[in-house]
Order: C-alpha cells, then sequence, then structure tokens
C-alpha cells in the first residue's frame, strides 16, 4: 500500500518551521519541541500536472522531502522509527501566503492556506533502501529555468525519527500517512503561467527523483479578498 500512498494515505503532515534559514526569513521563531499542521490528501498533485492558484492568492512554493508510512504506530520512539518508514517522496507544501497571513493576524487557523486542491505536488515513490542516510540529500526547485531553493536535509533542526515520535506521540501513524519534513529558504511566489521543476539528490549528485508541475489561474471557487 506504501507506494500508492498518493490513492491510499489518509493524511499528510507537515512539520513547519525544521530549517533556521527558512524560520529566519519569514520573521518566525524557532520552536521548541516539532511543529506540524495538517493537509487533506486532496491537494496532491502528481507529478505533471497542473496546480491551480485561486484568485487573489499570493501561492508560495515550498520544497521537502516526504517521509511515508509503511508501518502505522502509535507512541513510535525515536529507536523504532525507522522501522515504520515504507520510503520517500519528493514534495511542494503550496501556501497562500496572504490567506495565511490573515488568518495569523486574526488569530484563525489556517488549514485553507495549505488545504487548496493541487497544493501539494507529489513526486513518485521512493523505497527507503534507495536512500540510505535521509539527513544528506538535496531538495532543489526552479522556476522557468531559474534556481529558488537548494538546501540540503542535514540542516534540518529535527530529525526525521524524532519527528515520527513526537506526531504519533499524538495521533497514530497510519500506512500510507506523509511526514513532510520541512522546507529549506528561498521559499517565494509562484504564478500563473510559471513551470516549476523540483529535484531530489543524493550525496554524490545522482538525481533520484523529479517534480514538474505548471501553475495555472483557477477560475472557479475561492476567491481573496483580504476581507
Amino acid at each position: 500500500m506504501a507506494a500508492s500512498f498518493v490513492r491510499q494515505g489518509k493524511k499528510i503532515v507537515a512539520i513547519g518551521r525544521n530549517y533556521d534559514l527558512h524560520v529566519k526569513e519569514l520573521g518566525n521563531t524557532r520552536p521548541a519541541e516539532p511543529f506540524f499542521f495538517l493537509k487533506p490528501t486532496t491537494s496532491y498533485l502528481p507529478s505533471g500536472g497542473k496546480m491551480e492558484i485561486p484568485t487573489g492568492v499570493v501561492a508560495h512554493h515550498e520544497v521537502e522531502l516526504g517521509v511515508v508510512i509503511g508501518k502505522g504506530g502509535r507512541n513510535i520512539s525515536e529507536a523504532e522509527a525507522e522501522s515504520h518508514v515504507a520510503g520517500y517522496a519528493l514534495a511542494v507544501d503550496m501556501t497562500a501566503r496572504n490567506v495565511q497571513d490573515l488568518a495569523k493576524k486574526r488569530g484563525l487557523p489556517w488549514s485553507a492556506a495549505k488545504g487548496f486542491d493541487s497544493f501539494t505536488p507529489i513526486g513518485s515513490f521512493i523505497p527507503k533502501e534507495q536512500i540510505p542516510d535521509p539527513h544528506n540529500v538535496t531538495l532543489t526547485l526552479q522556476i522557468n529555468g531559474t534556481s529558488k531553493q537548494n538546501g540540503s536535509t542535514s540542516a534540518m533542526i529535527l530529525q526525521i525519527p524524532r519527528l515520527i515520535e513526537h506526531i504519533s506521540s499524538i495521533m497514530t501513524l497510519e500506512e500510507g500517512d506523509l511526514v513532510l519534513t520541512g522546507t529549506p529558504d528561498g521559499v517565494g511566489p509562484v504564478n500563473p503561467g510559471d513551470k516549476v521543476q523540483c529535484t531530489l539528490l543524493d550525496a554524490s549528485g545522482k538525481e533520484l527523483s523529479r517534480l514538474d508541475f505548471d501553475a495555472v489561474a483557477r477560475e472557479d471557487g475561492y476567491k481573496f479578498t483580504g476581507i
């Protein structure tokens, strides 16, 4: 089931503020423990698809390493965490930044800012044997051929076993769930008409995964007014 997580997984658990430079670029504070939010699986967008930006929304890219859960569990210890991992996937956590900023200003939840349809572009499943050290791979993102993000997972503040331990101490992780591990610095806007290309590289520079999508304007549904 893990290889078909996009169709069968029940939730996306996204870690926030897990790279120091990203924390600083958004003017946030570094959390004392893992900080996460949930995204719906209806936000998945397979590579090659069209990411829809609603009217009035300022959409920002955040390239991330996703961890696919292969064996569910509750109260998983750091020592046990690796045995619950089936593999990985390259992902982008798209964020409606102005929607998020307005919600934060008003002290309201910002699930909508993360949960739009197509706001989690996702690459193919990578068995964990192909990434022996997930804390030594490089994430890149280009827009129209220009580099925007290029960072190593070695810069994670908290590593994957600690993230799994913390999440599973709060909610049960199930087979097919995806944990997004945070984004390096360099986040910024994606506009209709942009072509986005992401890669995941191993320590030698070998390409492990590629993720491409086109940004388009969404004509129906939600419209951001700032009211």
